[in-house]
């Protein structure tokens, strides 16, 4: 059974930083791509980096420049480096995997506020 658990949420100023981790179980995590999304209240869904198998990255246009995906097969943990936050960054976070799209963790939640 795969499970997904996410961490290294908070709460945090415009401008600073914050590093999600998400721990795979239950799956080959080196041989499928990863995904972080993103949900704030009231609002969709939406995708915010991918990191694929070879490692390589792209991002929402929001987040360009910003946000870091890596992903460290070892300790099946997917990684969002985040910086320089903005209000609008404010959501529940959760890693999702390509090879089961329909599995979910609970999130953790990232509120950018002063």
């Amino acid at each position: 059974q795969v499970q997904l658990v996410e961490s290294g949420g908070g709460l945090v100023q415009p401008g600073g930083s914050l590093t999600l981790s998400c721990v795979a179980s239950g799956i080959i995590f080196s041989t499928t791509g990863w995904i972080w999304y993103r949900q704030a209240a009231g609002k969709e869904r939406e995708l915010v980096a991918v990191v694929t198998s070879l490692s390589t990255t792209n991002y929402a246009d929001s987040v360009k420049g910003r946000f870091t995906i890596s992903r460290d097969n070892a300790k099946n943990t997917v990684y969002l480096q985040m910086n320089r936050l903005k209000p609008e960054d404010t959501a529940v976070y959760y890693c999702n995997s390509a090879r089961y799209p329909n599995t979910w963790g609970q999130g953790t939640q990232v509120t950018v506020s002063s």
